[in-house]
């Protein structure tokens, strides 16, 4: 019987020891990638994330974290970007939104769109309300682009099990929101007004409690959001969000965390799509061609001109904004207006079709169409994207006006600047030096008449009594070796037009 006894504390000792030391099961290793996403959601922030994403991907990320601090953007982007999150990358990888500051407006719509949301302490999420800077959204045309909004937030619901009421919620002010306890499975569930339970043996109706009222927007600080089920947990910083899913999934993540950030060419391109920068464009495209067009000869205003078109058109281009159609369209509206000021004198129908080709070319840029259609807005978020397209051209060129009447009006006193302008300095076929304004006006008389030596458009060169002077038309374009007639002179500016012919006086027989 000892002997029974003593093999089986011996079996038990043997068992005991051998739990000791045997390792507990290696916990599997993952990748982890970082991609911002910060600043204003547009279409140059879309491509960039398509870019990063898909070298995560390729670089063995299982985990990829999208740093959100965003006010918000354009719908359109934001849309684009939770269909890329939910259909391409959440297939070959686990998506994370960190909040590591704000995920307003499109923000939110983007990081819901990922698997998990994990919110840094003190961060929001919500306020996705369209917003529309062409005016106030009413009626049938906000309800029509709240539906569009909601239902997006819906499949992002849908597809990460994010609480589908509260997210519409922060969509339309008209959705009230009750929290609910349901008494078979202990969780607390949501509910808009109309679609409350009755069955209060299923329900804890007594003590239901009203989340969102009718007539607010649901904005949700970290705490809320995390209480809610918006957010799978609230951080102090990113090394803590990875140690939270590492201890959820029980998984370890390799070091260092992969970090791939923005090319500087893709930050340059959405900085120059903003409205303020094609303000800019926009000024120094017509400010080039109007210096141009007042001074004789091809030079920095042509180049400051053409440099601007260059990057406006080309920074369109890049976003997707603008097709080959609508370039053809552009450069064909140009040519036709260089024709029509350097081989056709006068303006007819080349210039007009020019300019149109120029107006319908820049207008299918503002808005999102597939080569051939025609470049119209379809609905409020595509008038909305062209709203900020063209607010930027209206600054622009309200902005040349004023610049063109400083010019007109006092650059000819500033001496840095007088090269840039027709400065119409005189001089004598004896002298190499120009004349004084004062001894131009003795030289020169209004009503004088004289002779075109070049092209006037509407700048050039013009002879009277032998004396050649720098002149300018107001507007017409005047054919070399036309006779000329001053019409005013101001300094050093003498304004001229195609003097009348006199008719013929037969003599007498």
């Amino acid at each position: 019987m000892t002997g029974i006894l003593t093999a089986c504390l011996v079996l038990c000792a043997g068992l005991w020891a051998n739990e000791l030391v045997t390792p507990s099961p290696a916990r599997e290793l993952k990748i982890a990638a970082v991609i911002d996403c910060h600043g204003t959601i547009d279409e140059g922030l879309y491509k960039s994330i398509v870019r990063r994403s898909e070298e995560a991907i390729e670089a063995g990320a299982d985990y990829i974290f999208y740093d959100i601090q965003t006010y918000g953007g354009l719908v359109d982007a934001a849309d684009d970007i939770s269909k890329y999150l939910i259909h391409d990358v959440a297939a070959k990888a686990h998506t994370v939104a960190y909040i590591s500051k704000e995920a307003i407006s499109a923000g939110a719509m983007v990081s819901v769109s990922c698997n998990d949301i994990i919110m840094r302490a003190s961060t929001t999420i919500g306020a996705s309300a369209p917003m529309s800077m062409g005016g106030t959204l009413e009626g049938v045309e906000r309800e029509k682009i709240e539906s569009f909004v909601r239902s997006v937030f819906s499949r992002a619901a849908e597809a990460n099990d994010y609480p589908e009421v509260l997210l519409k919620a922060m969509v339309t002010r008209q959705i009230e929101v009750w929290q609910v306890k349901n008494l078979e499975t202990g969780k607390q569930e949501f509910f808009e007004t109309a679609q409350l339970p009755t069955d209060a043996d299923a329900y804890n109706l007594e003590n239901k409690r009203l989340i969102v009222k009718d007539d607010e927007i649901l904005t949700l600080t970290d705490s809320r959001a995390l209480e809610f089920g918006v957010a799978r947990a609230v951080v102090k910083d990113f090394d803590e969000a990875l140690a939270f899913l590492a201890e959820r999934d029980g998984v370890t993540f390799d070091k260092p965390v992969l970090v791939f950030r923005p090319l500087w060419s893709e930050q340059m391109v959405r900085w120059i799509n903003s409205p303020a920068v094609v303000s800019i464009l926009v000024l120094g495209i017509m400010l080039g061609i109007y210096i141009e067009l007042n001074t004789p000869g091809l030079g920095l205003p042509s180049l400051l001109a053409v440099t601007c078109l260059v990057i406006l058109v080309g920074s369109r281009y890049l976003t997707g904004l603008a097709n080959w159609v609508e370039i053809a369209i552009l450069v064909i509206g140009i040519l036709l207006l260089l024709v029509e000021i350097f081989v056709i004198p006068g303006f007819g129908v080349a210039g007009f079709l020019g300019i149109t080709c120029i107006f319908v070319g820049l207008l299918g840029m503002f808005v999102r169409t597939d080569p051939g259609e025609l470049p119209w807005p379809k609905d409020p978020m595509a008038w909305d994207e062209m709203t900020r397209g063209l607010t930027g051209v209206a600054i622009g060129f309200v902005l040349f006006l004023i610049c063109a009447i400083f010019l007109t009006r006092y650059l000819d006193r500033v001496p840095v600047l007088r090269s840039f302008v027709l400065t119409g300095s005189v001089a004598r076929p004896d002298t190499a030096a120009g004349v004084a304004a004062s001894e131009a006006e003795r030289a020169f008389e209004v009503g004088q008449v004289g002779e075109a030596l070049t092209l006037l458009r509407p700048a050039g060169k013009a002879r009277f009594d032998g004396r050649i002077a720098d002149v300018v038309t107001n507007g017409e374009y005047v054919k070399e070796d036309t006779a000329v007639k001053i019409e005013e002179i101001h300094g050093y500016r003498i304004v001229v037009t195609v003097a009348p012919q006199e008719p013929d006086v037969e003599a007498d027989g």
